[in-house]
Parts: C-alpha cells; sequence; structure tokens
C-alpha cells in the first residue's frame, strides 16, 4: 500500500536522510491517522542511523534554530508551524520485570515495530526515494484498522507486562477512535491490572484525561472499571457502582448515572476541567448515603461532601492544584442550585444568590445541571429541560437588572472602620455580610447611595454611630 504523505514536511525530512545517507520513515499514530482520516499534528519519524543527525540537519533545512535533543533517550524534537516533529533512531528495547524502562540498544526498521503497542501503531510509511510513500505492515495492522480492533503486535501478555502503559493505552485508543479491544488484548488487560502500580501517577492521569476528552468518554471509563484498572488509581470512582435493595427500595446506579453525565456534558463541551465536575458531581454519595423507612434512600449533603473530595482526588492524580482545582470545586458544590430552582418558585433573590455564588462560572454550570437529567422517562427529561429554559431566561433578565456576578459591595471594610471609627474586629465583617445579603436579597440596589444609607441604618440599630 501507499499513502500520500501531502505534507510539505516529509520532503525536507527526506532530502535531509539523502544527504545524511539513512533511511527515514515516518510511523506510529500518523500512518494510523493519515489512513483513517483523522487530523493529527504529532509526527514521529524514525531514522535508521541517528535520528538527532536526521533532527539537526532537517531543521537545517528549515531554517529552525531550537532543536530539543534528548541524549539520554536517543531523541529529538521540533516544531515547524503547529506541528510537533520528534526524531529517534531505529531501536529493538528489552525489559526487566521491575521497571518499565527498557534496555535500548540499535536496531533495524523491523525492530522498531516490534517495539510498538499496538499494530495500528506499528505501520512506518517510507520517506526515501526508491519507495516513497509505502506503508510496511509487518503485523496486519492495515487489516485490524480497517476492522477497527485494538491488538498487540507480540503476544499481550508480555507486551503489558514488559509496560503496564500500554494497557491504559489500549483503553485509550478505543475510546479515542471508537474501536474495540481483541479478546485476548483484554484479558492480558486484566491478568496484567496490578501491573500498573509501577507506573508513575502523572503518566496515568495523562492517559485518563485523554480518556475523559474522548467522543464517548463513558467507554473508555467502562471498559477501565471492568478491566479493574479504576480501581488501583480512582477508587473513589468505583466506589459509586452498585445498588441496594431495602425493603423494596432501591437508590440507582450512581456509577453509571455519573458516566451518562459526562457523555452528555461532553455532546456540549470539550472543556477537561468541565467533564471532570461531571465526572465529581455525585462522587460524595457513597460517603452520605442513609436508608429511611419513610423516606428510602437519600444523600444529603453530597455536594458539601463531594466539594471536599475534590482535592483530595487532584491531590490523588497529581492534577492542577490552581484555579481548575477551584473551578471543579464551585460546580460540584453547587451543581443542585439550578435543579433546586426548578423544583421551586424561582424568586429574583435566589437567582441572585446563584449568580454570586457561581460568578463566572454560570454558563457551566447550568451546563452541568442540564446534563445530570438522566432518568429514562422522556416527559421527565424535557419538562426539566424546559424548566431549565426558564431558569436561564431568569439568569439573564436578573443579572442585566442587577450586576451581581462579579459582584463587590460598594463599601469596603476599610471605609466601614473609617465611618464608625471602628478597628479591624468581627463588627465589620458583620456588616460586610449584612450589606451582602441586602444586595442577594432586593432589600437594596448594588450601588454606592442605597448601601451608605442602609449601613448606616444597620449600624445604628447595632449601636455603632458614625
Amino acid at each position: 500500500m501507499q499513502i500520500e504523505l501531502n505534507n510539505n514536511i516529509f520532503n525536507i525530512i527526506s532530502l535531509a536522510a539523502n544527504k545524511l545517507n539513512v533511511e527515514a520513515y515516518v510511523v506510529g499514530g500518523y500512518v494510523r491517522d493519515v489512513i483513517i482520516g483523522r487530523a493529527s499534528k504529532d509526527i514521529d519519524i524514525v531514522a535508521v542511523g541517528s535520528g538527532i543527525e536526521l533532527a539537526n540537519e532537517t531543521a537545517k533545512l528549515l531554517d529552525i534554530s531550537k532543536v530539543a535533543i534528548y541524549k539520554n533517550f536517543g531523541t529529538a524534537q521540533i516544531k515547524f508551524h503547529d506541528i510537533d516533529i520528534e526524531f529517534v533512531g531505529a531501536r529493538k528495547e528489552s525489559y526487566q520485570r521491575n521497571s518499565r524502562k527498557p534496555i535500548v540498544e540499535n536496531g533495524s526498521l523491523s525492530d522498531d515495530q516490534l517495539r510498538r503497542d499496538f499494530t495500528i501503531n506499528a505501520l512506518a510509511a517510507s520517506l526515501n526515494d526508491n519507495d516513497y510513500g509505502k506503508v510496511f505492515d509487518p503485523f496486519n495492522g492495515l487489516n485490524d484498522l480497517y476492522n477497527r480492533i485494538i491488538k498487540t503486535p507480540l503476544e499481550p501478555q508480555i507486551t503489558f507486562s514488559d509496560d503496564p502503559l500500554r494497557m491504559l493505552r489500549a483503553i485509550r485508543f478505543a475510546s479515542q477512535l471508537g474501536f474495540d479491544i481483541e479478546e485476548e488484548t483484554f484479558k492480558a488487560i486484566k491478568l496484567n491490572a496490578e501491573r500498573l502500580k509501577i507506573i508513575s501517577v502523572e503518566r496515568i492521569a495523562d492517559e485518563f484525561n485523554k480518556i475523559i476528552l474522548s467522543p464517548k468518554p463513558s467507554v473508555g471509563i467502562e471498559q477501565l472499571e471492568e478491566t479493574g484498572l479504576l480501581s488501583i488509581f480512582f477508587p473513589q470512582l468505583v466506589q459509586l457502582k452498585g445498588i441496594e435493595n431495602i425493603e423494596g427500595k432501591m437508590h440507582k446506579d450512581n456509577f453509571t448515572h455519573t458516566l451518562q453525565v459526562v457523555d452528555q456534558i461532553s455532546i456540549k463541551s470539550n472543556d477537561l476541567w468541565l467533564r471532570w465536575a461531571a465526572l465529581l458531581h455525585d462522587i460524595g454519595k457513597p460517603a452520605v448515603k442513609h436508608f429511611n423507612k419513610e423516606s428510602g434512600w437519600t444523600f444529603h449533603g453530597h455536594e458539601v461532601t463531594g466539594g471536599k473530595m475534590v482535592e483530595e482526588i487532584f491531590r490523588q492524580l497529581r492534577l492542577p492544584l490552581n484555579e481548575k482545582l477551584k473551578y471543579v470545586q464551585s460546580l460540584v458544590e453547587l451543581h443542585l442550585r439550578p435543579i433546586a430552582l426548578v423544583h421551586d418558585v424561582v424568586t429574583d433573590s435566589a437567582i441572585r444568590r446563584l449568580l454570586f455564588e457561581a460568578n463566572e462560572n454560570i454558563e457551566d454550570l447550568m451546563l452541568l445541571a442540564e446534563a445530570d437529567i438522566t432518568s429514562k422517562n422522556e416527559t421527565k427529561v424535557k419538562l426539566f429541560l424546559n424548566n431549565f429554559k426558564l431558569v436561564r431566561q431568569k439568569l439573564k433578565t436578573v443579572e442585566e437588572k442587577d450586576r451581581i456576578r462579579n459582584m463587590q459591595p460598594p463599601v469596603t471594610g476599610e471605609e466601614i472602620m473609617k465611618m464608625f471609627n471602628l478597628p479591624p474586629c468581627k463588627a465589620v465583617g458583620e456588616l460586610k455580610a449584612i450589606i451582602k445579603d441586602a444586595i442577594l436579597d432586593g432589600i437594596i440596589k448594588n450601588n454606592r447611595d442605597d448601601v451608605l444609607e442602609y449601613l448606616i441604618k444597620i449600624a445604628k440599630e447595632k449601636g455603632i454611630n458614625n
């Protein structure tokens, strides 16, 4: 088979390889993606010789001054416009059981293909003059590609034992591409699941994030759970699984519900952290689950408990402990609020408080609340979604009228101290809180004159005189 390598970068690499008198091939994911018509901006080049020398020569022809060289790994990387190109010398690998770091030796193209994780990633296309564009396929990867199958080139037990990260990659590719994992390969993942413990948390989280970003994340997450991998690095999510029945009263399977919510939010948004908020929105339920003979199963306060668990999970998975953490926490803690508005009479006061607390995340919170409706009763779903439209309209009306989002009360704590000759004390904080609540409850408008007048009145009632 021949493939068209239309990007001019391949002609430049071919020219550089000719100058160095080495063979060069584009390998792996780029070849796979060209064949299935999938966009790719990552190119892996294998040189039968020095990958670093080929990178330097290519950079020279492209007039690129910066080449990232990793001598320990025998690799080099250049960036050409928006494309990342990695060069490596062909090599063969062997592994020791207690490490996923291979012993590396120089090798042939065949050796290099043999070390690839899956048959669909072991494809190589020539950049050499005599057979430019020819695809080398020693493991029937083309056949697996057309049949949409993930399969290892070597015996899967060996492949996954050598490098357990490949188990996550198998599931990630299945989730991203919509492929099936071949039966023996899937069995080998189950058998080798415990080997994942030698992989760094950072590498695991990177693959997991890619699964979360796939078109339908539930595909990969369900496979992670079925193989036993999920319980190794994310046991809190597995704890959502299961249905309990006491005296004929059951609760829904919160694991299944959560995956439905993640899939539904993924239709609306590609934002990784909004998808994380969907994944964690009910994470606190197992901790607060309670059975009552009258009311059945309850999960009171799960949003508060879940919000506290978010930081623990982010630390556990080495996720960023910055504004991303705060964003996910906020959505988890607030995710029931829009639903409560749907149930109750939608007052301006309730809307103002939601706008104030959700702040710039209000639109994402509404998307999460809408995705959280997973009933099989289509009439019920339609009713909820129509009610959410009313909430959205009310949010817009109140925001335009009262300017609550990003609200800062017109009078600061320093001004209060100066007005009433107060030192820093509890009374100052109480007055600020009263002003905020009065604005949110609609007692006063969010402007300086109304706030000052109300502040003087309240201070007088508390025996504080200016």
